[in-house]
């Protein structure tokens, strides 16, 4: 599933491509899983209006879209993608192959088209008018942004291990696997140490380590590795430097000890046993 890095990535490009322009019309395809919001009513609702700006918000993509009426001013409705497992949001010419799984296709006055492929179904596309609708927001904190007080403040007391406390996004909104075993090696950090039990030390060495994590995976385009791909089609190159997330049995990059894999909470968790205490 596409984690923070990734969607990022996507938005960026998306942004840079798009703000601006004007939705001419949609078309949706009849599987019913991808819309949170159904169909037509995100058609009557996208159409003919202005792309102000995308941005990321924890793992979605959300689009700030003028008001139905034209008038400038503050936006009047979001557009809210999820990627799933293996969706893909990308900015092509009207007369580029259609790939098989395509969802919406979203045709923009300056002659492109946006479209949302998702082979496996689990993303999701949501309208939000916001006359009558709240604006979307994260359930959880903001990796990039969140300070060491609060951080701390996320951990304490909890007995849940420190790997699956990562994942909950209702408390960090946008850590996958990937980032948070990269992270939790770079801190130094055992997977399986309770959340409760760490240092305000270690939280405070974990916070700034997420944050290179996750802005270097940015500046790489995110790590590519099985469908994801970024605005133009293009894959990113941060899996080039994974330390630990599926190298199962691979020398440490720091210390030569293998790499060891545990199941935690459900998922594959990667460490290094002599680095990480």
């Amino acid at each position: 599933m596409p984690e923070l890095p990734e969607v990022e990535t996507v938005a960026r490009g998306v942004h840079d491509r798009v703000r601006g322009e004007r939705i001419l019309e949609t078309w949706f395809a009849s599987h019913r899983e991808p819309f949170k919001t159904p169909a037509a009513r995100q058609a009557r609702g996208l159409e003919g209006r202005n792309i102000l700006a995308v941005h990321r918000t924890g793992k979605h993509i959300v689009f700030e879209l003028g008001p139905a009426n034209d008038q400038p001013g503050e936006p009047g409705a979001q557009w809210i993608v999820h990627l799933g497992m293996t969706g893909r949001l990308l900015v092509t010419s009207p007369d580029a192959p259609l790939a098989a799984h395509t969802h919406a296709r979203l045709s923009l006055a300056g002659g492109r088209e946006l479209r949302f492929v998702d082979p496996r179904r689990f993303g999701r596309l949501e309208f939000r008018d916001l006359a009558r609708d709240r604006g979307f927001a994260g359930p959880g904190a903001e990796p990039l942004t969140i300070g060491p007080d609060e951080f701390a403040a996320l951990f304490r007391r909890r007995r849940i291990a420190i790997k699956p406390a990562l994942l909950n996004q209702k408390l960090l909104s946008g850590v996958g696997n990937i980032y948070a075993d990269e992270s939790l090696f770079r801190a130094r950090i055992r997977p399986r140490k309770a959340a409760g039990r760490l240092t305000r030390a270690e939280l405070e060495r974990l916070r700034q380590a997420l944050r290179q994590v996750l802005k270097h995976a940015i500046r790489l385009g995110g790590s590519s590795i099985s469908d994801y791909v970024n605005a133009d089609g293009a894959k990113g190159f941060f899996q080039l430097e994974h330390c630990v997330y599926q190298r199962t049995g691979e020398p440490c990059r720091t210390c030569g000890t293998s790499i060891r894999r545990i199941v935690l909470g459900g998922r594959s968790t990667h460490y290094c046993p002599h680095c990480q205490k």
